[in-house]
């Protein structure tokens, strides 16, 4: 995986999930932040409103039997001086070191006011 400011924004968040930091993982993406997922788009509108969603699906995350995520491959689809689309793949292992859920997902990574981060992430997780 080449390194560009994309990818690095990528893998700072996996890095934050892994870590289940969620004040650093919200200090990751740009805002408002959208997803995609399920055929439902959901926008945050601060870092502090993403934090607090994702401590509260932490136990939903550990009770599906979640250790930890592995961003597999990413691929610069497009990139510009401040946008960057990224194609990657995400696996995620249980505590046995077994995949028990792989996925391809869309990115865009944005540079806001000197800052790389995710503005977009579109899913195909189940």
């Amino acid at each position: 995986m080449a390194d560009n400011p994309g990818i690095a924004a990528a893998r700072a968040f996996v890095d934050a999930f892994n870590a289940q930091d969620h004040e650093r993982l919200a200090g990751t993406l740009n805002y408002p932040h959208v997803r995609l997922a399920n055929n439902q788009y959901r926008t945050v509108g601060s870092a502090e409103d993403f934090a607090t969603g994702s401590r509260n699906g932490e136990s939903r995350l550990r009770g599906e039997g979640w250790d930890h995520t592995v961003l597999e491959s990413a691929e610069v689809v497009h990139e510009g001086d401040d946008k960057v689309h990224l194609a990657l793949v995400m696996a995620r292992y249980d505590k046995c070191g077994k995949v028990y859920n792989r996925f391809d997902t869309f990115w865009i990574a944005t540079l806001e006011n000197g800052k790389w981060g995710i503005r977009f992430r579109s899913s195909f997780l189940r």
